[in-house]
């Protein structure tokens, strides 16, 4: 046997002698070769895009979803395992209906968001389950405003204003960081998202599908899917600069 984590990666209850939990590293791995997930808190709401790689021709446009609605006020995208991604939003409907029906009013930002990091966390502490392969971004509306959480294999929770998570990440964060969080609209958000994830996007990959989520003043508060008019206008725009960095390059 051999390589660094050998004899340590066994199980998540296991720490190696320079103190890492080899597993946990691994499910972030998985959630680097997913597609890029990226949000922005913007002045009037929170927007969020996924880069959906497309394996296969044969698939059919707009399934397999990396964008899920939790509740009417709360909604995920998500990177990494798919299967993970899906069991990470059911939980975190449970714990929204739940909350619902016990205080009778809708779960706060700040709680579903801890709820939900202990639930990730739960997974590294014993032998017999494996850390999720999945980063979700969490969007969200309550009495003060609205918000967005970053939830990591390892159990962290980061409230953000600017994220990215998945491939080419570090890229990805280097654009979102040029953005005025606190002046840009949701629709205009849109648009950068939208031109981020074109210029970003490997040329080496397969075909990809973009897909936007907001909870904003435009949608009326709720978590739902950026209306087909406004995203085909922001696809629009982002091919328009991609092909004009192209010709600045060429000259």
């Amino acid at each position: 046997m051999s390589g660094i984590g050998t004899g340590y990666d066994l199980s998540t209850t296991t720490y190696s002698p320079d103190g890492k939990v080899f597993q946990v590293e691994y499910a972030c791995k998985a959630v680097e070769n997913g597609g890029l997930a990226i949000g922005c808190k913007c002045k009037d709401g929170v927007v969020v895009a996924v880069e959906k790689l497309v394996q296969s021709k044969m698939l059919v446009p707009g399934t397999n979803k990396r964008i899920h609605a939790v509740s009417k006020h709360a909604g995920m995208a998500g990177t990494g395992l798919v299967p993970d991604v899906r069991t990470v939003v059911d939980r975190a409907r449970e714990e929204a209906a739940n909350y619902l029906s016990f205080y009778g009013d809708a779960i706060p930002a700040n709680v579903l968001a801890d709820r939900m990091a202990h639930y990730y966390h739960l997974f590294t502490l014993y032998w017999s389950v494996r850390p999720f392969g999945a980063s979700v971004i969490l969007a969200t509306k309550d009495s003060n405003g609205y918000h967005m959480y970053v939830l990591e294999p390892s159990g962290e929770c980061h409230k953000m204003n600017g994220c990215a998570i998945g491939k080419n990440k570090a890229a990805a964060k280097t654009e979102i960081e040029k953005l005025k969080f606190g002046e840009v609209l949701a629709k205009d958000c849109v648009k950068e998202l939208k031109r981020v994830i074109y210029k970003i996007h490997d040329e080496k990959d397969k075909d990809f599908e973009c897909e936007l989520g907001w909870i904003c003043e435009d949608s009326k508060g709720e978590f739902r899917r950026v209306p087909k008019e406004v995203a085909d206008e922001a696809i629009a725009l982002a091919k328009a600069a991609l092909e004009e960095d192209d010709d600045m390059d060429d000259a």
